[in-house]
């Protein structure tokens, strides 16, 4: 992958959003995509006006088949300066796999609960802190950027509520090892509004508008009341997903990730910028559907194939 500084500007817009469906979106999904089929469905994000993208894992195959050629992936890849390609990584292993494929900017990962990071890691909080430590260090001498995702944040499936407590001072040692932002998770879809907008203000509060982002699941219908409020406190950055792609592999009836389409929609309905292209994000939400199969599951993009019907050869 042709990668740029991590330094490089990024085209400024009111809110940003950071598209994890060609990573969160597919592992979760049963249809396999062959490389052509990531690296096109990347390429029309990039053209709809996604400027952070998360493009992949480096997982063991073994556990997630969907993310088994990221590095293939990674390699057919040209980023510009306005252009962050983003993949996962579990452990330095993971980051050496990203080294090797010239990826630039990873995402590091971890629940704020017990249970769940045993049952998604094998390890626990503090085995998985100690873990990320080396290779959150092993990333600075690489001069890469780094992202954290804090999983679980508003709910567990094996704990019911978390100790927000326990969760600022998780994210404040993710941080402290050199992440540039922590992504607060609802990993299974369960926050509430107001436990959202109260969990984000303390977030805030915390460590600033920049090194905070929401990463939400549509499961109980949410994710957008959840995310207007988030905004209302100070929260400036939002994951998604095209298509609403995704759910939880511990959590039984948990839904896919809030959908880029419909998060473009709330934001430009307020008046605000994202620098996407809302009909290009739901004419690749079609794509999608038409070479996998994977169906649309956004309100707003059942509104829009309304009023652009398929063209029939």
């Amino acid at each position: 992958m042709s990668a740029h500084a991590v330094s490089a500007n990024v085209p400024s817009a009111d809110v940003r959003l950071f598209e994890v469906g060609p990573r969160d979106g597919l592992q979760n999904e049963t249809t396999l995509l062959s490389v052509d089929q990531k690296v096109a469905l990347i390429e029309r994000l990039v053209l709809a006006g996604a400027r952070d993208i998360e493009i992949g894992s480096f997982v063991h195959p073994r556990w997630v088949p969907q993310m088994a050629e990221t590095g293939e992936v990674a390699a057919r890849l040209t980023s510009d300066p306005g252009t962050r390609f983003w993949a996962l990584v579990p452990n330095p292993i993971g980051l050496e796999r990203a080294i090797d494929a010239g990826v630039k900017h990873v995402a590091v990962f971890l629940s704020s609960s017990e249970t769940h990071n045993q049952n998604n890691l094998n390890r626990t909080i503090a085995e998985s802190l100690a873990n990320l430590e080396d290779a959150c260090r092993l990333a600075r001498a690489e001069h890469m950027m780094v992202r954290a995702y804090v999983s679980t944040v508003f709910g567990c499936p094996f704990e019911g509520q978390v100790d927000f407590a326990r969760v600022l001072e998780i994210c404040a040692r993710l941080l402290d090892f050199g992440a540039f932002q922590v992504s607060l998770g609802d990993t299974t879809g369960v926050g509430k509004p107001y436990q959202v907008r109260e969990g984000c203000r303390l977030a805030l509060e915390a460590f600033g508008p920049e090194a905070v982002a929401l990463h939400l699941h549509d499961t109980q219908g949410l994710a957008l009341a959840n995310s207007l409020l988030a905004y209302e406190v100070g929260v400036r950055h939002f994951d998604s997903a095209v298509a609403g792609m995704g759910g939880c592999p511990y959590a039984p009836g948990a839904a896919g990730n809030v959908s880029t389409e419909d998060l473009v929609n709330l934001f430009e309905a307020m008046g605000l910028d994202t620098a996407y292209d809302l009909d290009a994000v739901c004419a690749t939400a079609r794509w999608l559907n038409e070479e996998t199969g994977i169906a649309p599951r956004s309100r707003y993009f059942a509104y829009w194939g309304a009023h652009h019907p398929q063209q029939v050869p």
